[in-house]
């Protein structure tokens, strides 16, 4: 069984405990919610890999080829999507399983102490399905009036959080896993969710530096219509309300884009 199981559980049962955030004061805008999750992971004796800036994902397990990605989100605030930085969310990195984190808490603190609202961990592959792309920058010179300025190809990456993609894990505390993922009996199922992969997906881009215009290649998808199928489950004793996959969660994350943009 997946140590996102127990994880979860402790999570979500330090957040009935009323275990709060704290964050060092109000420049603290990343470290916060990783240091809360942190607490749960000690809690449980689990021995991870140390976070740094640059490490992918955020927690890997020292014992079990696992890792965790947090994703801390301000409420109210933006919350259909998040910034990937330089890395496409995935299920599996370097021959670990990775599990996302997605923890809300109040945008506007009255204190440097505050709950964790609610609560998702699901499986990378719930955000997306593909494990075979490398991020890689790249950079070409030649660019201005001189022909020495450098022009980076630095990508950012922007995906739908489960919040949008999944209706009910609002204001709960919610564990999504492949359907195949053995549970105890502590958790209840509360919902079956299927993604299906696109006819055509993007394979390149091109930018026009004089207007400004982004162009992209598409192609054939050969797993076109292909279902991915997940679990969404509750602590016994919660709040059962049935999580399903929102049906406006695509023009929802688009007109966020738009928004961002």
């Amino acid at each position: 069984m997946s140590q996102a199981v127990e994880i979860f559980k402790a999570c979500s049962k330090a957040i009935k405990e009323g275990k709060l955030i704290v964050r060092e004061g109000s420049s603290d805008k990343e470290f916060h919610f990783q240091n809360w999750f942190e607490g749960r992971l000690q809690e449980i004796g689990l021995h991870y890999d140390t976070p740094g800036r640059n490490t992918y994902p955020d927690f890997r397990l020292v014992e079990y080829t696992e890792g965790f990605e947090l994703k801390g989100l301000a409420y109210p605030g933006r919350e259909a999507d998040y910034d990937c930085n330089s890395q496409v969310p995935c299920g599996e990195h370097n021959g670990r399983q990775v599990f996302y984190v997605f923890g809300r808490y109040p945008s506007k603190p009255d204190g440097n102490t505050y709950p964790v609202l609610d609560l998702v961990i699901c499986h990378g592959s719930f955000l997306n399905a593909d494990n075979d792309y490398v991020h890689k920058n790249k950079s070409f010179r030649g660019f201005g009036s001189y022909g020495d300025i450098l022009v980076r190809d630095r990508k950012m990456y922007v995906a739908p959080t489960p919040f949008a993609l999944a209706e009910g894990t609002a204001h709960h505390h919610t564990l999504i896993l492949p359907a195949d993922s053995p549970v105890d009996d502590e958790l209840v199922e509360v919902g079956d969710l299927v993604r299906k992969e696109v006819d055509k997906f993007v394979v390149a881009y091109s930018f026009d530096l004089r207007s400004n215009e982004m162009g992209t290649e598409l192609i054939d998808n050969p797993n076109a219509g292909r279902a991915h199928y997940f679990k969404a489950y509750r602590m016994k004793g919660d709040l059962i309300d049935k999580v399903q996959l929102q049906e406006r969660s695509r023009s929802l994350f688009e007109e966020s884009l738009l928004n961002n943009d």
